[in-house]
């Protein structure tokens, strides 16, 4: 059902010969990049008109507008069953608590008497937020994307989620447990829009929806190469690829939590990748025995979870010990680490590359992908090694204020006149020149 890779013996090679060496789903965005061109062209051209016709082609859906009414999103969240209502606020109650610690004060430095620098903190005007809604419905996505912004300050904020062909009252537009969460927050600008067009639409702008200065949220190849396709026209957050989790165990860890903890990430998608790494045979043995009767017993078996963990993406990973099992760990960069060793809060301390990092036999994946108050829109595909997850900071901007007297700059004008002839670019130095009669003050 997995796969094993022995890395027991010699010594683990370094860098990208050891990234070499370790699973990872095919998931190719530049190729993707070409299909998404023109359906992003396509939308710059044509706008609405454009989106409904996609609706029709991909999601077997026919519009007659884009946006979502209120009515629809009034009516979903009333419908709501009592226990997700109450789950999805407790979920926002604890992403608040954290996301609201993360917000930023400016801060003034005196770099010498008379010269300041502040630097201030100011939010993304506009926001485009992507849920997803091919496999899954993902409602926790609307939160995790929705309270970082709206702690960080952000103004207007848009949602898109495909329109779903065969979902009763709600047929045409997003499913309405994406409705009921968007109105849980008071978003009330949602749109039936999936996939490279939605991104497309909030780059661009269309007839009914206003261009953003930012796009977040996960998706599929389609979402993350159009993602790419607008990077430096709009802010993204990551292009997100299939779902990752990484567990490093030692023998003291419980092979049937371990494997739930697989399962738990593999029925996402059947690029999904599960990746256990331990020094104890025995833990991997009893792990690959208990992955069947637990696979056997669950749902999304055929299309999902046996593909998943088959797939080349997904090992288990044998090390001669916890440094080594550290040391792939970190070339593996995992969206998801959990520690289940002993003195797990410390180990986890020496991890150096990971999108989020869960301590211990009681603190698995699936808690923070609902209510452990983190954020669960994290870096794919080894990015953790140079990226983060999405928080307050992702919609923030840091701009700085320089503030200086004419005896502040004085003191400095000759290092500023004598670098810039060093990078022969005279003009420069003249404007500080200019200010002093064209003399440089003495020093």
């Amino acid at each position: 059902m997995i796969s094993r890779i022995d890395l027991r013996g010699d010594a683990l090679p370094e860098g990208p010969a050891l990234r070499a060496l370790l699973p990872r789903a095919d998931f190719d965005v530049a190729a993707a990049l070409e299909k998404v061109r023109p359906i992003c062209e396509d939308v710059h051209h044509r706008g609405d008109a454009a989106l409904i016709e996609y609706a029709e082609k991909f999601d077997g859906v026919k519009l007659a507008h884009v946006r979502v009414p209120a009515a629809a999103l009034t009516e979903a969240l009333a419908g709501l069953a009592p226990d997700v209502r109450a789950a999805l606020e407790e979920s926002v109650r604890r992403a608040r608590t954290v996301h609201r610690a993360q917000r930023r004060a400016p801060h003034t430095t005196q770099v010498v008497p008379g010269g300041s620098v502040t630097e201030k903190w100011v939010p993304v005007e506009r926001v485009g937020l992507y849920a997803p809604g091919g496999r899954s419905v993902y409602p926790s996505s609307v939160i995790m994307n929705a309270v970082p912004a709206q702690e960080a300050g952000v103004a207007s904020m848009a949602l898109a989620s495909p329109p779903q062909a065969d979902c009763g009252a709600f047929s045409g537009l997003p499913h309405p447990t994406i409705l009921a969460a968007c109105a849980l927050l008071g978003i009330d600008e949602v749109y039936a829009v999936g996939g490279a067009q939605a991104v497309a639409m909030f780059a661009y702008g269309t007839e009914t929806c206003a261009p953003a200065n930012m796009v977040t949220g996960p998706g599929n190849i389609w979402v993350a190469a159009a993602k790419r396709y607008f990077t430096g026209r709009i802010g993204i957050d990551t292009e997100a690829g299939p779902t990752e989790i990484a567990i490093l165990a030692d023998d003291t860890a419980d092979p049937v939590h371990v494997a739930a903890d697989l399962i738990s990430q593999a029925e996402h998608d059947p690029l999904a990748a599960a990746v256990l790494v331990t020094d104890s045979t025995d833990l991997a043995d009893a792990v690959a025995k208990e992955l069947e009767p637990q696979v056997a017993a669950t749902k999304h078996v055929e299309d999902r979870i046996a593909p998943a963990l088959a797939g080349r993406q997904s090992a288990l990973v044998l090390v001669d010990g916890l440094d080594e099992g550290l040391r792939v760990v970190d070339a593996y960069g995992a969206e998801h680490l959990e520690i289940q060793t002993r003195d797990a809060a410390a180990v986890a301390d020496r991890v150096k590359n990971a999108g989020a990092i869960f301590v211990g036999p009681w603190a698995p994946v699936s808690l923070g992908d609902y209510c452990a108050g983190s954020n669960h829109v994290l870096p794919t595909g080894g990015c953790a090694c140079h990226s983060s997850g999405l928080s307050v900071q992702s919609f923030l901007r840091g701009i700085h204020i320089v503030d200086y007297t004419r005896e502040a700059l004085a003191d400095v004008a000759h290092h500023v006149v004598t670098l810039a002839e060093a990078e022969d670019l005279p003009a420069h130095g003249a404007a500080v020149k200019a200010r002093f009669g064209w003399q440089v003050p003495n020093q």
